[in-house]
């Protein structure tokens, strides 16, 4: 399978458990690699518009707040997967690097893969 990736879109979001998180957001990224055949790619038909997928992925980021940016990632996912029917499967990771942890870290990421 052939692959597209978009990595970094930078999103922000008001996704969390803590009160705090929900009223004051936070920056997200969101990386999608998505699998399928170009091999035959002639024009834009033939393949997936990054550019709308990214699109769609900001949507959902910056749209209603859900607790676990695992059921963010799933969304993403989902819709994609709806969305375009070259996509054989997406992988969606949103990272988090403000995360509430009180400790030093670099980020926290989470993953959804989706097939058809």
């Amino acid at each position: 399978m052939d692959r597209i990736e978009l990595k970094g879109v930078e999103c922000y979001g008001y996704h969390g458990v803590l009160e705090e998180e929900r009223r004051h957001g936070q920056t997200f990224y969101v990386d999608l690699t998505c699998w399928l055949d170009f091999s035959q790619a002639k024009q834009l038909d033939d393949t997936v518009n990054y550019a709308e997928l990214a699109q769609l992925a900001h949507d959902i980021m910056t749209g209603e707040p859900e607790d676990l940016i695992e059921a963010v990632a799933n969304r993403i996912a989902n819709q994609a997967l709806a969305t375009y029917e070259q996509l054989a499967s997406i992988e969606v990771t949103v990272h988090k690097p403000s995360a509430p942890i009180p400790l030093p870290f670099q980020d926290v990421a989470v993953v959804a893969r989706r097939r058809r």
